[in-house]
């Protein structure tokens, strides 16, 4: 997606790149950055960066970072987690910027990938680091492939599927037509407490609730076509294996193309959380909006912005839906018993300070600490120093 407008200053910036090093964070030491290449156990290619102090001592605990689709190899923690003599890789799925087919099964291998290059290069410790979505990645590594000796969560939403089940439409009433509506589930709607932006809006909380169980509805729905899909295509693939294809070249080919169809999902209007507009939600330190539209959500569930807009069912399924992905922190986070910090920023517009406890009640670590940083968004900009300060401190704090 191309730039957007920046409502307050006028300027420009490009869409979902919050993430990114900013001036202030200019790590005031020598690095070293070496790209690297690597191949997964089945093939797909994992790219990054690994920074490294140019002088001093390097740890041994090397810190890994990733995202299932974001450009983590440039993320801000790196430069400042390496100032500080801790080695980082910070590296892309094999989905970079494309979770079309996002597999988090897949990305979860891409992250042992990267876990293995740390320890042949000497890694005696090793930190999953997830940022947002990274969080829920990163603990669904642990499980699937028993990586990881620290696990730390920076603004971690309870997993991507968790998340668009807050986020999502609940209105839409024809899957083609994204102007369709249902006016008494509408939160662009006067009548349920909308208000033009600027304006503040206030949702009665008996509606929020049929809204919120509403949004899950709907999800299931999707999800009962994207595994109509899955399984038919399964199908095809049993019935094509009992024919010939020299005897039978036809009726192979016909159940050869059933077999590898995927029929895409395009996914309108999922940029509909009330609490973007009604502060009185889940009270916290938020300003209205999102940080996925710039100003007014509105614009973004209706036009280019949102999430999850055009999915294979398998995609769909596996990252995007609040029932069926596994890469759901409520899920994983149990089985989690390594060092676990959660450090929660508390003007978030996209994760809830309750949400951020609920991960933290159902970690299985002994070893947990919840850190909140008052007045950080969700990238924490103007906190990022402060933010890896207390990372820091608390790996040197276990793993010396």
């Amino acid at each position: 997606m191309g730039p957007v407008s920046d409502a307050m200053t006028g300027a420009t910036r490009p869409f979902g790149l919050g993430y990114w090093p900013l001036p202030e964070d200019e790590p005031r030491a020598a690095l070293n950055r070496e790209p690297i290449r690597l191949v997964s156990s089945d093939g797909a290619l994992v790219t990054g960066i690994i920074w490294t102090p140019a002088h001093g001592r390097t740890s041994r605990t090397w810190t890994l970072l990733a995202h299932p689709r974001g450009d983590f190899s440039v993320h801000y923690a790196a430069p400042l987690l390496a100032a500080a003599g801790l080695p980082v890789i910070a590296f892309n799925t094999r989905y970079l910027n494309n979770d079309t087919d996002c597999l988090h099964e897949l990305a979860a291998r891409d992250v042992a990938t990267a876990h293995a290059e740390a320890l042949r290069r000497g890694a005696e410790v090793t930190v999953l680091l997830g940022n947002s979505g990274g969080g829920s990645l990163m603990a669904l590594a642990h499980v699937d492939h028993g990586i990881g000796d620290a696990w730390i969560g920076l603004a971690a939403h309870p997993g991507e599927g968790v998340f668009m089940g807050q986020v999502i439409d609940p209105s839409v009433t024809d899957e083609d037509d994204p102007l369709s509506v249902d006016p008494e589930l509408d939160m662009y709607d006067p009548d349920n407490g909308w208000r033009p932006w600027p304006q503040p809006c206030s949702y009665d909380p008996g509606w929020v609730t049929r809204y919120r169980a509403a949004q899950l509805e709907r999800i299931a729905r999707i999800d009962e076509r994207a595994r109509a899909a899955v399984e038919s295509a399964a199908e095809a693939r049993e019935e094509t294996r009992a024919l010939d294809r020299t005897v039978e070249p036809r009726a192979w080919g016909r159940g050869r193309r059933r077999s590898v169809n995927t029929p895409y999902l395009t996914i309108y209007r999922t940029l509909a959380d009330p609490a973007y507009l009604d502060l009185s939600i889940d009270p916290d330190d938020r300003p209205l909006g999102s940080l996925f539209a710039f100003p007014d959500p509105l614009d973004a569930n209706y036009g280019r912005g949102g999430l999850a807009r055009t999915m294979t069912p398998r995609g769909w399924l596996s990252t995007w839906s609040a029932l069926s992905s596994r890469a759901r922190l409520a899920d994983t986070i149990a089985e989690v018993r390594v060092p676990t910090l959660l450090v929660h920023p508390t003007a978030d517009t996209e994760i809830r300070r309750h949400q951020a406890a609920e991960i933290a009640a159902a970690s299985g670590a002994t070893d947990l600490t919840l850190h909140e940083l008052v007045g950080a968004p969700h990238y924490f900009e103007g906190h990022r120093r402060e933010a890896m300060d207390l990372v820091v401190d608390w790996l040197h704090a276990r793993f010396g």
